[in-house]
């Protein structure tokens, strides 16, 4: 395989300018030569939670998409992380379906999602918060 796509690094984030409100996602991802790809996407009126897991199905699919053997992803969720990882159970009816994709996704990969602090996150973080405000003139 090609070091292209085998390995990538992502940082994603999801935002919501309320609950539900306004959202958007921004997922960075990084090849083996830095190469940066990244992703902002407008996902409608959701919780900060669905689009926390938006993010990291986004991040999932790109990895895919590119043939990657591994994925290590970094997210300033913790409910996200806590359950991707197992510690925690996903018993929310709103999470459960993206939580389930995401878990059958990552499954295909060499993956690892570990929790980051926010100002370690800020370039996936700006890019979600563009996104959520695409929607502005339609809220205000």
């Amino acid at each position: 395989m090609t070091s292209n796509g085998s390995q990538l690094i992502a940082y994603v984030d999801g935002s919501s300018h309320g609950s539900p409100g306004p959202s958007g996602i921004g997922v960075v991802v990084e090849d083996t030569a830095g190469r940066r790809t990244r992703i902002a996407k407008w996902i409608g009126w959701q919780d900060n939670n669905v689009a926390e897991y938006a993010a990291l199905l986004e991040a999932l699919q790109c990895a895919l998409t590119r043939k990657a053997r591994t994925l290590l992803v970094y997210s300033d969720s913790d409910v996200v992380v806590r359950q991707m990882s197992g510690e925690y159970a996903c018993r929310s009816p709103r999470l459960y379906s993206l939580h389930w994709i995401c878990r059958k996704l990552s499954r295909t990969l060499e993956f690892a999602i570990e929790r980051i602090p926010r100002e370690r996150n800020t370039e996936a973080n700006h890019l979600a918060n563009s996104a959520a405000r695409e929607c502005r003139s339609f809220t205000d």
